[in-house]
This record gives C-alpha cells, structure tokens and sequence, in this order.
C-alpha cells in the first residue's frame, strides 16, 4: 500500500493465515468471546484495542486469535448488535482527534509550516473517509469543519 501524501514507497503488511476455522489451541466459546468484547467496549476500548486485548489476554485464560473466527462476527457487528458501538467510525475519530490537536497547536504556532501541511493532509483524509462514510455511518447531508469535529468528539467522549 503506497502511502498517500509522501513519495516513499509503500510498506508490506502481514496477512491472514489461510485457514478459516479457530486453532486447536483455541477453543473458546463465542457466547464468551461476544460477552467480553462488549464488557472491553463498555470500559471504553475501541474495536481496534479490544482485538489486541483478546489477543493477548484472551478469555478466561485462553487467547482469541482472530475474533471473526471464534464467533463468525467482526468486532464491530458484536458491538452494533449489542448497541455499544460508537457514534462515529474509529478511523474517522482518530483522524478527527489528530486534526483537533493539530489545529490547537497551529494557533499557538502560526509559522510552524511542516505542522500546517500535517493538517491539511490530515483534513484532507477526513474529507475522504466521510464520502465513503456518508449514508451509511454518517447522514447524507455531513460536512467536515473543525467545529462539528470538536462537537462530535465531545458527544462520542
């Protein structure tokens, strides 16, 4: 995947094993493994850390490799079936934070010029993650601006 707004190349990532059922070793419940994601998101995690956290800590001792394959669900149709998935994508939350930080730090630092470019990069991510969004996660008639970024975020907080 090449990155978006620099020239270097782009940089390879890992892939999925080939097989499609649990290990072995891994022989958890799923009732169990949709129970603890929504008990991990109710403490506040995102999708993206409770992953890692049943990776690693697992469930009831015993460590959850791929949620999809335990339960059949992605982490974020457990959490939309059990209503505790949050009002904005994690992607476009974080770029949303990123961008509030940046804008914050532009105003004590006008005549920081790498930062500025960090931030029209970053909106510019925005901007395109919500014409995938809209419509489906997002009403037909959103806009990015700062201000509705910084309601949004104090809403989803």
């Amino acid at each position: 995947m090449a990155r978006m707004h620099t020239r270097r190349r782009g940089s390879s990532g890992s892939d999925n094993p080939v097989a499609d059922e649990p290990p072995e070793w891994s022989d958890v419940d799923a009732a169990d493994v949709e129970a603890r994601v929504v008990e991990l998101a109710e403490q506040g995690h995102d999708p993206s850390v409770i992953g890692l956290k049943l990776r690693d800590e697992g469930v009831k001792g015993t460590p959850v490799p791929n949620v999809k394959r335990a339960t059949g669900k992605k982490v974020t149709e457990i959490l939309e079936e059990h209503d505790a998935a949050s009002s904005l994508p994690e992607d476009l939350r974080n770029l949303m934070e990123q961008a509030v930080r940046l804008r914050e730090h532009m105003a004590e630092n006008q005549q920081d010029a790498q930062n500025k470019r960090a931030l029209q990069n970053t909106e510019s991510k925005i901007r395109r993650l919500v014409n995938y969004y809209r419509g489906d996660k997002l009403d037909e008639d959103f806009r990015y601006t700062y201000e509705t970024a910084v309601d949004l975020l104090e809403d989803d907080a």
